[in-house]
Formats: structure tokens, C-alpha cells, sequence
């Protein structure tokens, strides 16, 4: 899970080096002449290509994906150069369509993410992507962004925020396993309550009243669920949060709240036990 991470991020007005700005263009001219779709470089390799572009350089890179994506690994090949600034522009230009024309891949925002047009700091942020939409992407990344295409032109977001799998859409439905709750909870718990069930009827253990704290009032529910499992009902509530009502969520010892949601999931102090730690059920408070 990304911790401490915005999820837009801060357009840094620290003005770049020649250096760092030459790595990345550098990067994308040799992508269009040698056809690779994945811009991967490592900072080493960049920098060696940004310093003398007449000198071939031949690296692996690995792109690490968040949780719920694969690892892809791709070769970075490169091969003479021409220092021609325009050459560099043109060759930039037609990697990104060439990148453009093969994207096939789509992945989801889990946060409402920043557009940038550019993968560099400096870029321009040009709007934003809401949580829950679908995006197309090339397959390149850099500086911690992925290259996405939005409205036919190439953007660039917060890697980190993009996930393979869909998000379940909705939270109308009615539980039909046969699990319930108890009454006198809050209708923002019931909501809950009706939304999980209906999508995840494997799960048929929920506990709401208690004689402690919010569950003594009737604003927490946890629901009984481990595992792979448990991480997917708490993103579906956390994607949810606004029409579930929800203030904040404990799972697997780490905690996501409305109030600090730019932050990601938190991690927590050890409390000493599964339950405790809440590695044995999802808890939800609502308003």
C-alpha cells in the first residue's frame, strides 16, 4: 500500500537542470528508433544517454506496479544518435503517437489523480481524472508516473493510483445469503451493510451493536472477511465512501480516513493480536 504519497502530487517549481531535462527526451528519441514501447531506463542509464548520445548504452529496467498489477521487465536498446535538437523533438513525437496507436491496456484510478504533460515535475497539469475511471494506458513510465491517453493525446499520472482491477460499481442491492445485522444501527451502516452483501455473499458474519465506543453507538460495522478478500471490500468501501457514508476504515493494521485520504492507507501500532490488528475483519465507521 502507497503511504505518505499525495496522490495528485505538487508541481515542484524548482527549475530542472539541462541534464535532467536531456535524460528524458533523450529516452523518448531513442524509444522511436527503436520501436520499444516501454520507457523504463533506470536513472543510471538515462543519465548515461542524456550525457553522450553518441555512445550506445544497453540496460534492463524493471517497472514495479502497484498492488494488483504485473511486473514487466523490457530491454532498453539504444544506438547512435543524431544531436540535432529538432531530430530530438520529431523522434519524441512520433514514439509518443507510435506509443499511442499500440496502447491496449486499460486500468482503473483508485484516487482522483492530477493529468500532467509530462512525466518531468515541471509538466503542465492540464486536469484530472476522477476515482473509479477508466484509463488507457501506453505502458511507459517514468519519474513515478505512467503515460495514459486521455481524449487521444498522451498524459501523464501518479503511478501509484492505477490498478488492474475494476472497481464494483454501485452500492444499491440487497443482501440475499441470509447474513444480517442488528437493528437500531445508523442507515449509513445499513447502506454498507446491504452494498457488501449483495456484492461479496461469500461473506455472512457482520458485527454492528456493541457496548463500546462507536459499534456502541451504531456507526461501526466489521465485516468477518481475510486475506486477498478483505483488501478487496475495503477498496470497494473506501471507492465508495460518499454514498456509503463512511468516515474511516481499519484493515490488516493499517488505517484509511476521509479527513487524511490524501495519504493512502496509514500503518498502525502493533496492538498485539489478529483481531486487534484487524487482520481478521474489515472495520467501518460511518457518519
Amino acid at each position: 500500500m502507497a503511504q505518505g504519497r499525495h496522490k495528485r502530487e505538487t508541481n515542484a517549481r524548482k527549475m530542472p537542470s539541462v541534464a535532467t531535462i536531456a535524460a528524458p527526451v533523450a529516452s523518448l528519441a531513442t524509444l522511436a528508433t527503436v520501436g520499444v514501447g516501454v520507457l523504463a531506463a533506470s536513472p543510471q542509464v538515462a543519465q548515461q544517454v542524456g550525457a553522450d548520445a553518441s555512445k550506445p548504452v544497453a540496460g534492463a529496467a524493471s517497472v514495479a506496479a502497484t498492488r494488483g498489477e504485473q511486473a514487466s521487465r523490457s530491454t532498453l536498446r539504444t544506438e547512435e544518435l543524431s544531436t540535432s535538437a529538432t531530430f530530438a523533438r520529431k523522434a519524441s513525437r512520433a514514439g509518443t503517437r507510435d506509443a499511442i496507436d499500440a496502447a491496449k491496456t486499460k486500468l482503473w484510478a483508485t484516487e482522483d489523480l492530477n493529468l500532467w504533460s509530462a512525466s518531468l515535475g515541471e509538466g503542465e497539469n492540464l486536469g484530472e481524472i476522477k476515482s473509479g475511471d477508466e484509463v488507457l494506458v501506453t505502458g511507459r513510465r517514468a519519474n513515478g508516473r505512467a503515460e495514459v491517453v486521455w481524449k487521444g493525446k498522451a498524459r501523464w499520472v501518479n503511478a501509484e493510483y492505477l490498478s488492474a482491477d475494476e472497481p464494483l460499481s454501485g452500492t444499491d442491492g440487497v443482501c440475499s445469503n441470509g447474513a444480517s445485522i442488528a437493528s437500531g444501527v445508523s442507515p449509513n451502516v445499513v447502506k454498507v451493510f446491504n452494498a457488501v452483501c449483495a456484492r461479496f455473499p461469500q461473506i455472512s458474519t457482520y458485527g454492528t451493536l456493541r457496548n463500546d465506543g462507536e459499534h456502541g453507538q451504531g456507526l461501526a460495522v466489521d465485516i468477518m472477511v481475510s486475506g486477498e478478500l478483505g483488501w478487496q471490500v475495503a477498496e470497494y468501501i473506501r471507492e465508495n465512501r460518499v454514498a456509503l457514508g463512511v468516515s474511516y476504515l481499519i484493515y490488516s493494521q493499517k488505517i484509511w480516513s476521509v479527513q487524511r485520504g490524501g495519504e493512502g492507507w496509514r500503518s498502525m501500532s502493533n496492538r498485539g493480536s489478529v483481531t486487534a490488528n484487524h487482520y481478521d475483519h474489515v472495520h467501518v465507521t460511518t457518519y
